[in-house]
């Protein structure tokens, strides 16, 4: 796969994501062409007023872009304040760096989608669980997969953003065999690894005192069915104990049965050292885990090692 592009829609506004890209590419040389997707005159006046003081540079089409730079397609945006409030006054804003993106995407193979945080609330107001769900939609995707990667030890939930009374509801044997065989593919044919995957059970301790168990009834039969595909998976362990150091040397990639039963552990053992990419689109999408995070909003005090992490993986695909 060659990454000739790197796409950066800034997404909210008024979020941290103008100062971790003054952290990032402040002190590194930009390999890669770099094109940001955002209004240029606030990008330009955020990173002055956080001391961040880059060279951008306006361009109108893809083939435009250089090195060494970071070239801007500038999208309207009215604002009064460089640091002001999230509200739904930036939503035609974000759609339309969305819009712009996709269109560059669905015409440059060679490109790469990162996407700063936007505020769910706010932006989707309930019509979509997230953004993976959003491009999902965007680009009729379907069977999307959420992959939070670390180099070594990477997470994904079967289930993503929604309450835990639903997660037994979604839980099925072809979501289970859909979502291995499209990470296991990810790690073979782009990162060149051999996935070794260990799932976990949905009831305390992989039991139940209900006659119907999703261990027997859902997810073994799906591991077996894997198995005989050849992929190296085992389980269901109970996830109380299965974030052990001798687990984590055996495998390499847990697939959790809702989202908190594995983020959790990933972001108390990497802390901001893990990306989240989309599987199943079009393209390859990478988002720094984290959100807008207002409260920090123009401190220039925010972790910056989510979209480090982004950049440098992104660095070593050819």
């Amino acid at each position: 796969m060659n990454i000739k592009y790197v796409i950066i829609v800034l997404g909210e506004p008024f979020s941290i994501f103008s100062e971790l890209i003054g952290k990032y590419f402040k002190k590194r040389k930009i390999k890669k062409k770099i094109i940001i997707i955002g209004n240029y005159k606030l990008l330009d006046n955020q990173l002055k007023k956080l001391n961040y003081n880059l060279k951008l540079r306006k361009i109108s089409l893809i083939n435009e872009a250089i090195n060494n730079t970071l070239n801007v397609i500038d999208v309207e945006f009215k604002y009064e304040k460089i640091f002001d409030k999230i509200s739904s006054k930036s939503n035609n804003y974000i759609n339309s760096c969305f819009e712009i993106s996709l269109n560059l995407l669905k015409n440059n193979k060679d490109a790469i989608l990162i996407n700063g945080p936007i505020s769910k609330k706010t932006f989707f107001k309930k019509k979509f669980l997230g953004v993976t769900e959003f491009l999902s939609y965007k680009t009729r995707s379907k069977n999307e997969v959420m992959l939070i990667y670390n180099s070594k030890f990477s997470v994904s939930p079967l289930t993503t953003h929604i309450p835990i009374k639903s997660v037994s509801r979604k839980v099925n044997k072809n979501k289970i065999i859909n979502n291995v065989i499209k990470i296991n593919n990810f790690y073979k044919n782009i990162l060149n690894k051999k996935a070794k995957f260990a799932v976990m059970g949905l009831n305390p301790h992989c039991e139940t005192s209900d006659n119907y168990s999703e261990e027997e009834k859902i997810i073994t039969p799906a591991i077996k069915s894997l198995k005989k595909k050849k992929i190296f998976i085992d389980g269901p362990f109970s996830a109380d104990t299965f974030f052990l150091k001798k687990n984590l040397n055996k495998y390499n990639i847990t697939i959790g049965m809702y989202h908190d039963q594995v983020l959790i552990p990933i972001k108390t053992l990497f802390n901001f050292e893990a990306i989240n990419i989309t599987l199943g689109l079009p393209f390859i999408r990478i988002s720094p885990d984290h959100g807008p995070n207002s409260n920090m909003l123009g401190k220039n005090k925010s972790d910056p090692n989510s979209f480090i992490y982004a950049m440098k993986f992104i660095e070593k695909l050819k």
